[in-house]
């Protein structure tokens, strides 16, 4: 009966703050009837805005991120919002010719001897070639990522 008693008891939590303790904060909030009313609010009604804001702001951004990642959704909500600050994709080079606004190597087939090996991860001092950084960056992120291998045939 503890186990029944303590789901019970947490229940009782959960009901009183959605249906008491929840609509009463939303209800003293300071929230103006029109826009020009934001303007006239005092230091004390934006503090009390404050902790709201951040709650609101801080679940949306959470919500928008694990639906980001998300399997079905999440290509597609990436897509429409790579605009937005903290939805863009991370950087792959971080390192190589960053002030050209392209990155473009050209290797001469003849100057390559029998095989050329390309870097594809960004990370290669010797970059466009491989000098086998991937290794590192496979172990540190869990990638798979490994170089373009380009060979004459026989």
């Amino acid at each position: 009966t503890s186990t029944r008693d303590l789901t019970t008891s947490m229940m009782n939590c959960v009901s009183t703050l959605v249906k008491e303790s929840l609509p009463n904060y939303l209800h003293n909030l300071p929230i103006p009837d029109s826009v020009l009313g934001w303007f006239s609010l005092s230091i004390g009604d934006w503090v009390r805005l404050v902790p709201f804001g951040v709650a609101v702001g801080g679940l949306s951004y959470l919500s928008l991120q694990g639906l980001a990642n998300s399997p079905v959704v999440g290509p597609v909500l990436k897509e429409k919002l790579s605009m937005l600050p903290g939805m863009k994709g991370n950087r792959l080079n971080e390192t190589i010719k960053m002030d050209c606004g392209k990155v473009v190597d050209t290797v001469d087939i003849e100057d390559m001897g029998d095989k050329g090996v390309f870097c594809r991860c960004w990370k290669s001092k010797k970059f466009p070639y491989c000098d086998g950084s991937h290794a590192k960056h496979n172990t540190e992120t869990g990638d798979n990522v490994g170089p373009l291998i380009v060979k004459k045939s026989a």
